[in-house]
């Protein structure tokens, strides 16, 4: 394609959104216009089913749910009073909260402000709420926030060794919708300890994000947390940045909540409209499936040339993988659907992966994210006429151009500057995206069988471990690999037999093994 036909391109195929200075530019998608045509009757479906999803048709059938995160930021639309009640009632009460802890309306027993936060969750929980604080919270935060995201106890301990001085004067959110889910349990009842080893009531620091009634509410309310926040049952994890869950922990940093929803708003009304060139989260969609055949075939490498957008790809992959990433279509046809995200940063990665992508195996499509503000106020010259923000800009029109000269296709997303609005309205772009591509390729988006079984798996492994340690203690002597396997009933469960009894033997926790441990057949196992 010569330059004159690359650059009519670029204008038929470049959004723009003048509210919110925000740009969508899928001219290196090389789709024809036969290929866009063909794909119309499904924008046609894809466009009502979203109607139906926000008029608060149930999306999630395995657990008879509604999927309704578009109320958050206009509870208007909500199907219900009761609802639309519950939405504005619980972004009222986060308000307070907030504005009450910065001024020291709500402090600690031993300090008169609160310092820190603890974020304890996992999943949509967690992913959220630490891309907006990489991204948006200010320089000297109302309060500093530190995330426990994982049940690992190194990482724990980072975290809990890191505030050990102002444990006093830190906040802890407990986020979890049903309050079993095991990470975020954990977390809580090793930060419990924590307080509790300096002598401090762990009630007058603890703030639980939850569903009303479940195992966490209930526990909150019986030890009198601090305060307790709403999570909604039509809200899934990774929908939920607008929600208490993102609002909570971004509110006590300061950051603008308001400008959030709004600008999340703003884009909800662009992709609500039902035409393909005027909706850039269809835009977006029709340029996955063009790049993957409809079937996921290629990867979405996500590249934000901005140091504060550093986790967008992390947040994306939970939101794409786990909405696309489907066994079976709605109609129970076995499909294997999905797309694999990665990413990192710009220029960061021209010093990394974009060597592969540009002469490697052409497996993917790149997603740009363009800040057009280098910073707040002038940037000083490192050459004449050149700054650190021309020289960024530069390698990422760059990059774009080298992989378009090899055949590798790119999208470009600009927004004016990083800032609440045009955090939310990314965030509700690719939330618009995944529904709509879902719809096109004939899967549920909102639920999420393969991480139930994962879930399920866990609970099977711990429950062995359970039998392991009792049959060890009742042993009269050591018990080979074999045997101790026969006594738990896990005859077919040799290797993971092994790992547990390894795993409890080097974390010391009452399992010796004797023998040859590059043959683990060979070992005998006992209690300590």
């Amino acid at each position: 394609m010569d330059a004159k036909a690359l650059w009519q391109k670029y204008q038929k195929w470049l959004y723009f959104h003048e509210g919110l200075g925000f740009y969508l530019d899928i001219s290196r998608m090389r789709f024809d216009d036969a290929f866009v045509e063909a794909l119309q009757p499904k924008f046609e479906k894809a466009f009502v089913d979203m109607a139906e999803l926000e008029k608060g048709a149930i999306a999630n059938p395995d657990e008879h749910r509604m999927v309704g995160h578009y109320w958050l930021r206009n509870p208007q639309l909500a199907p219900t009073p009761e609802i639309q009640k519950e939405i504005v009632e619980s972004i009222e009460q986060i308000e307070v909260f907030a504005e009450k802890v910065h001024t020291g309306g709500i402090h600690p027993p031993k300090a008169p402000r609160f310092t820190d936060i603890i974020s304890i969750g996992i999943g949509g929980s967690a992913l959220g709420p630490e891309f907006v604080a990489q991204a948006l919270a200010p320089d000297f935060p109302n309060l500093a926030i530190h995330f426990i995201d994982n049940t690992d106890p190194a990482g724990i301990d980072r975290v809990l060794t890191h505030l050990r001085n102002r444990l006093s004067s830190t906040l802890v959110l407990v986020i979890s919708k049903s309050g079993g889910t095991p990470e975020p349990r954990n977390g809580m009842i090793e930060v419990k300890k924590a307080y509790a080893g300096q002598n401090l009531d762990f009630a007058n620091y603890a703030i639980a994000i939850t569903m009303p009634g479940s195992k966490l509410d209930e526990t909150a309310k019986s030890e009198g947390w601090l305060a307790r926040f709403p999570m909604f049952d039509w809200v899934g994890g990774r929908t939920s940045e607008m929600s208490a869950v993102g609002l909570v922990p971004a509110a006590l940093q300061g950051i603008d909540i308001h400008a959030m929803l709004e600008g999340a708003k703003e884009m909800d009304d662009a992709t609500r409209v039902p035409d393909l060139h005027k909706n850039p989260a269809a835009l977006l969609a029709l340029s996955w499936y063009y790049s993957g055949n409809g079937r996921g075939e290629k990867d979405m490498v996500i590249l934000p040339y901005k140091d504060s957008l550093l986790l967008f790809s992390r947040y994306l992959q939970q939101l794409v993988m786990e909405s696309l990433g489907k066994e079976k279509d709605l109609d129970g046809n076995i499909v294997h659907q999905g797309i694999a995200v990665y990413g990192n940063k710009g220029s960061t990665d021209q010093h990394a992966y974009v060597q592969q992508l540009r002469d490697g195996v052409p497996n993917f499509f790149a997603t740009f994210i363009e800040v057009l503000e280098d910073r707040k106020g002038q940037s000083p010259e490192l050459e004449p006429g050149i700054t650190s923000g021309d020289f960024l800009s530069g390698f990422l029109q760059g990059t774009r151009q080298a992989l378009f000269e090899k055949h590798r296709d790119s999208i470009t997303v600009t927004i004016p500057q990083v800032n609440p609005r045009t955090v939310g309205a990314l965030i509700a772009l690719y939330e618009r995206a995944v529904g709509l591509y879902a719809s096109l390729i004939h899967v549920n988006a909102y639920d999420q069988p393969g991480v139930e079984a994962g879930k399920k798996a866990a609970a099977a492994i711990l429950a062995l471990q359970t039998k392991i340690l009792e049959v060890l203690q009742t042993a009269k002597t050591p018990l080979s690999l074999e045997e101790l396997a026969q006594r738990t009933d896990a005859a077919d469960e040799i290797e993971t037999v092994y790992k547990i009894v390894r795993h409890l033997y080097v974390n010391q926790r009452g399992v010796a093994l004797h023998g040859d441990f590059s043959q683990p057949s060979s070992l005998k196992i006992s209690t300590t």
